[in-house]
This record gives C-alpha cells, structure tokens and sequence, in this order.
C-alpha cells in the first residue's frame, strides 16, 4: 500500500526519484506520498463503514497542515491534544464538529479556544478536568460535549512508555471509578456527559487487546444506561500498528473483523483516532553520508540526519528500516533486519548530534555506501518531524509532498535566523 518503491535500482516516491529530491531541496528531507497517505485512510474507513464511525485522525503523529488539508477533503476529522494542534487542524480547514480535544492537561484558554470554535466534544481525564470544562463553558453561555477518558488496565503489549491503558498510567479514570464520576456530574450546568472514551497505547498490534478494551467499556455503558446516564457514544482511541519491519502490524481489515461486530449492534456513535496507521508509511527521511568511520566491530555511517530529526530510536529503540537510495542490484524484498544479499557490512547509522543516543540504527547489516550517498530512513511519517527538534542548534530539515510526478515544498527549511527570531523579538521587561 505505500508508494516508494525500487525502479531499475533507484528508489523513487510515486513518480519521483528520491536522489532528484535530494537535489533540488537538500538534505535531511522528510518526503510524503499523497496517495500513500489516502489509500490508508480509504482503506480504514472502507474497513469500519459498518459503524459509520467518526474517523478523526490523530494529529499528534504528524501535523504539517497540507497533510490534515489532503485528510480533511477526503472526510477525516481530527483528534487533538493541544491548542497548537486546534489551531493547525482549523488551518487545515477541520469542520470543529468533527475535532474531539483529548489530553491529561488541557490549559483553561485552551479549552476556551475549543469552546469558542464549536469543536466536537472533549475527551476529559480527570474530576478535576470536569470542573474546570464545566465552570467555563457556563461562563462562555456553552455546553461542553464530553467523554469520560476510562482506563481499562488492558495491557497493550507495546513499548512501557506508549502503553496508556493500564491502571498505572497517567491517563483516564480507573473504570471501576467511572460510575461514580458520572454520578457527581449528573445534571452539572455547561456539561454533557454522553459518552466514553478508550485508547490503550500504541503500537497496538495486537487484536484482542481492543477488544479486551472495548467489551469491558461496552459492560460499563451498560452500567451507566442502567443508572439512566444517555450514553450516546463510545471512542475507542487510536493506536493500530503501522509495518515498520513488514509483517508486525495486522491489516486493518483484522482490526475492523473484531472490533465491528462488537458495536455494529449497540445503538451507539463510534469515534476512532488513527495515526500511525495512516501516516507512517506515507513518509521517508532521506538522509546524505557525510563521513565514513571504522570501528572495531562495525563500521560508523555517519549521516546529516539525526535523533534531530527522528528521535525514535533513541527514545524507544525503535526499528526502521534503513537502505541506499541507489541499491543498484541489491533491491531489498522485505523491510526486515536480514537481507539476503552476501558483502554486508556490520554499520551504526549515527548522526553528528552530541549525544551517544543520537543514532537511527545499530549493528545493521548494510551495502557498502561512500561519503555522498543517500540513504532512506522508512516509515518516518509518524513521530519523526512531529517530534523534531532544534538541539544542538540545528534548524530543522524540510518536508516535501509527491503527488504522482509533481513535488512541492510544504515546510521550508529553517535558518540559523530562524534558531534566534524569538529571541530577538521585543521582549517585555
């Protein structure tokens, strides 16, 4: 389903070399494919039509607006957890009804801002959350639509610090504590209470965690419409994994075989906020060898590119697959470790940053590269730019949509100017 693909040894994005990109807009690059992008919201959507869900994507995994603008005219709401992310959604051109505000700290502008464009509803987290929702949107003359954020303590079996769904994370309300939360906010003024919400990580590549997930909220809605709570909705997150080495992530028709027929029957409005399923293999960041550097053990491949620019694996030793834009005869078949290619060589794929952390790939089996070539860091459309930073005083790298053979700039490269411009503005006191 993604567009990059070897021809005649090259790697080219849709219709596009990579090594003509490299060319005209310099290196690192994070590239898009637009139709990659599309035909994973399509086939997402195609998948959860049953249920005729809210599909509101998850803007935190990737959030340049000419990318929201391409989901949004395909149909796609927008699942934000930030004002900054309102913002750029309502840039993108998002019907607010179609924005849902999640977030264990929203700030109260923030929640004005949200009031204020009529989005869709709040997923809220805690009492407190709720009293403060409450309060001002009785003094803005609103009525707040809210979800309950419950947690299910369902192990999602993915990295520690992407799990969100066990009792001892910072997210949600223990569900065994929902019913009483109800309860206290029953009949509260500037507040409606009308449904849950679920997310228990990600990557969650694993089916029965959501519907562990899901049957243990669907027993609490029950519970609530017992207790006669009008319960008209239930989000059940995001999350579904993405192929970073190639088989890891089950297609999202598995996903949609076990979670529809759960809620097709349920009398219930469905939300789901995809985001590394949709983006993350939509982009790759195209990074140049700057020097070459043996070791004892391995080669040193070190590279323009940088935990600046991909913090991932640093962050959770995450595995993306790594290979020379000009493969020559060796065309990988798999995004796996292991190729079958005989004169590999044993290489860390670093980057110049100050840091020993600061590396994309270790003890990886790679062709031989010289000073000069390009090299393509896959599925680097979620969490790489979305989470890029200026340490070290780098600017950050530009991003490059390809929709069938035309390329356009959709973020420029920064400038030392731009590292100071806000230090340099007028500054008060």
């Amino acid at each position: 389903m993604d567009r990059f693909e070897y021809r005649s040894g090259n790697l080219f994005v849709e219709d596009v070399p990579m090594a003509d990109l490299a060319a005209r807009f310099g290196t690192p690059l994070y590239v898009y494919s637009a139709d990659t992008l599309l035909t994973h919201y399509r086939k997402l959507a195609t998948a959860f039509a049953p249920l005729n869900p809210l599909i509101c994507y998850a803007v935190k995994a990737c959030s340049n607006i000419h990318l929201c603008k391409l989901l949004a005219k395909a149909g796609s709401g927008f699942d934000v957890v930030s004002g900054g992310e309102l913002y750029r959604a309502l840039q993108a051109g998002a019907d607010p009804a179609k924005v849902v505000f999640a977030g264990v700290g929203k700030t109260s502008p923030e929640i004005r801002e949200a009031l204020a464009a009529g989005i869709g509803g709040f997923n809220a987290e805690s009492i407190s959350e709720l009293t403060q929702i409450a309060s001002l949107a009785r003094e803005m003359g609103k009525t707040a639509r809210v979800a309950l954020r419950v947690n299910p303590d369902v192990d999602a079996k993915t990295h520690a610090y992407t799990t969100t769904g066990k009792k001892e994370n910072k997210f949600g309300v223990d569900i065994a504590d929902a019913p009483a939360v109800f309860e206290k906010f029953r009949g509260v003024g500037g507040l409606s209470l009308h449904a849950i919400h679920l997310h228990i990580g990600s990557p969650v590549n694993d089916v029965t965690s959501y519907t562990r997930s899901i049957e243990r909220g669907l027993q609490l809605i029950d519970a609530l419409r017992s207790a006669g709570h009008a319960i008209d909705t239930i989000d059940i997150g995001g999350g579904f994994g993405a192929y970073y080495k190639g088989d890891e992530a089950p297609p999202t028709a598995d996903y949609a075989a076990a979670i529809v027929p759960l809620l097709k029957d349920r009398k219930l409005n469905v939300v789901i906020e995809p985001g590394r399923s949709l983006v993350a293999n939509a982009g790759v960041l195209l990074t140049r060898v700057i020097h070459l550097k043996p070791g004892p053990s391995k080669q040193f491949v070190i590279v323009d590119a940088s935990m600046n620019e991909l913090i991932r694996p640093a962050l959770y030793g995450a595995y993306h697959f790594i290979w020379p834009v000009a493969a020559g005869q060796r065309v990988p078949g798999s995004r796996g470790p292991e190729q079958p290619f005989d004169g590999l060589q044993k290489c860390d794929v670093v980057g110049p940053v100050c840091e020993s952390s600061d590396f994309l790939a270790k003890d990886r089996m790679l062709p031989s590269v010289q000073q000069g070539d390009l090299i393509a860091v896959y599925s680097a459309g979620a969490y790489a730019m979305a989470m890029a930073s200026q340490y070290n005083s780098r600017p950050r790298a530009a991003e490059v949509l390809v929709e069938g053979a035309s390329a356009r700039l959709i973020r420029r490269r920064e400038t030392y100017a731009d590292l100071i411009a806000a230090e340099l503005e007028p500054l008060p006191g």
